[in-house]
């Protein structure tokens, strides 16, 4: 039995950390709130996402405590423009999260309504809320979402910009930044594409927040390092995922994917069996496992010690770019531009320089990125009233871009990555009226982009009658 307390608890925020100030003897460190004594302080020490946690176990062994801590308002007058009408997979999203306790991680396809959830959230939970994006671009979208939804000010913290309201919207690297300055202003916790949050640096942003309702938000939450498992931890635990293809057709764009074969030639074949030969065998010598975690990493060491070590290096790199590069993908880029004359398209590269190439060979517009903003801007524009009928990029528009016109999706190059992948089909999957998607994925055939072309499509999206070899 606890001794009763000589004087109520007190809570206080400190730079990203809750601390305890027990008056008694009665209270102690206890290991299952994760507190520790601060000796500096004469206090109890922990991390602010610990605030709830903590609150339970005073409310839950009749505990009396002071709450200094909180610094956000409750948005009692937070009311929409117009009013919602959501998808049913939005009110089953929205009741799983609710029935959590407010706090989780939901998967839901890019396209569906993500960004809507999370006005609808907003718009439950009432309180001061900040929103964690990982793009400028997403955080002038998300602004203007909520000035649209809600009709309020909205604060911005990213981009040199500096302005915090009861909603603010900030970029991951922002709140690394300031989270230890604000991480009490906010009830509501709300990470867009969450999927980025277990780095070592974005983690911290939950640990230093206090916010005991949290939201987060992605179309493909695994991780190759399987870092998704500290979501549970930051977030909490998936309370709903949707696939995409029991959403095509209806929420989503009805959709195909054509994997799309070519050849090198024969010239093309002799120098990259050559190069990946001289890559392989040096590989081999070494005892070097490229697939294996860390193997990239050893690879540079061993090649940079040696003459031969930096020709098996070169190797690799010529290795990599003739499938890339090969004029069969150029081939057959040109035949699908054809067919698609009348589309908007998006041509997806893994490398500026493939982009750049395309760029100057097809006369298309080019987003990398060096592109700058006020550019990158002005070509969304205009590929969206169709000035431009098609936009070559190399990975950034991958995710965290609106482009609801485009409708045809070429991949020319790409990492083994699911998610990518994924984020390159979402990017033409936004509904309208009529619209029928199509992703070609080119593989250079007997290369290694076969094998990275498997890995890749391990996925619902690409599997059924949805998917054809072109």
């Amino acid at each position: 039995m606890r001794e009763p307390l000589d004087k109520p608890v007190r809570l206080t925020f400190d730079l990203g950390t809750i601390v305890v100030e027990p008056h008694g003897r009665g209270f102690v460190a206890l290991a299952e709130l994760q507190l520790v004594y601060d000796q500096r302080i004469k206090a109890l020490r922990g991390e602010a996402r610990r605030y709830r946690f903590l609150v339970e176990w005073l409310v839950a062994n009749d505990i009396p405590f002071v709450d200094e801590a909180v610094q956000y308002p409750r948005l009692t007058d937070l009311t929409p423009l117009k009013k919602f009408a959501p998808y049913e997979h939005q009110l089953q999203a929205l009741a799983a999260w609710k029935a959590a306790g407010m706090a989780g991680v939901v998967a839901l396809p890019t396209g569906s309504g993500k960004t809507y959830l999370a006005m609808l959230a907003m718009h439950e939970c009432r309180r001061a809320t900040l929103v964690v994006v990982p793009t400028l671009d997403l955080l002038a979208q998300w602004v203007s979402v909520v000035q649209q939804t809600f009709g309020c000010a909205v604060g911005m913290v990213g981009g040199g910009e500096f302005t915090v309201e009861p909603i603010t919207i900030t970029t991951y690297d922002s709140a690394v930044r300031h989270m230890d300055r604000f991480g009490n202003r906010f009830g509501l916790l709300i990470y867009d594409e969450c999927h980025h949050l277990p780095g070592e640096m974005y983690a911290e942003t939950a640990r230093m927040s206090l916010a005991p309702f949290r939201l987060g938000l992605s179309a493909t939450p695994d991780r190759a390092d399987g870092g998704e498992v500290l979501l549970t931890t930051l977030i909490g635990e998936t309370v709903f995922s949707s696939r995409v293809s029991s959403l095509a057709g209806n929420i989503l764009a009805p959709y195909e994917t054509m994997r799309v074969a070519v050849a090198l030639t024969p010239e093309e074949e002799e120098r990259y069996l050559a190069e990946r030969g001289i890559y392989l065998s040096f590989c081999r010598k070494r005892g070097l496992k490229m697939g294996a975690g860390g193997g990239w990493s050893s690879f540079l060491q061993e090649t940079a010690r040696s003459k031969e070590g930096r020709r098996a290096f070169e190797a690799y790199r010529i290795q990599r770019s003739i499938p890339l590069m090969s004029e069969g993908k150029f081939a057959a880029l040109a035949e699908i531009l054809r067919r698609h004359v009348e589309s908007r398209i998006l041509i997806f590269t893994h490398v500026n320089e493939l982009a750049y190439r395309i760029s100057r060979e097809y006369l298309l517009p080019v987003i990398t990125h060096q592109t700058p903003p006020r550019e990158r801007s002005e070509i969304l524009q205009k590929f969206g009233t169709g000035e431009y009928p098609a936009v070559v990029t190399s990975k950034v528009l991958n995710e965290g871009v609106d482009v609801p016109e485009a409708n045809v999706a070429i991949v020319l190059s790409g990492s083994g990555s699911i998610r990518e992948h994924v984020q390159r089909l979402g990017r033409i999957l936004r509904r309208q009226e009529g619209k029928q998607a199509v992703l070609y994925e080119l593989v250079t055939q007997d290369t290694h982009e076969e094998g990275m072309s498997q890995r890749r499509t391990r996925h619902e999206a690409y599997q059924g009658k949805g998917r054809r070899r072109g």
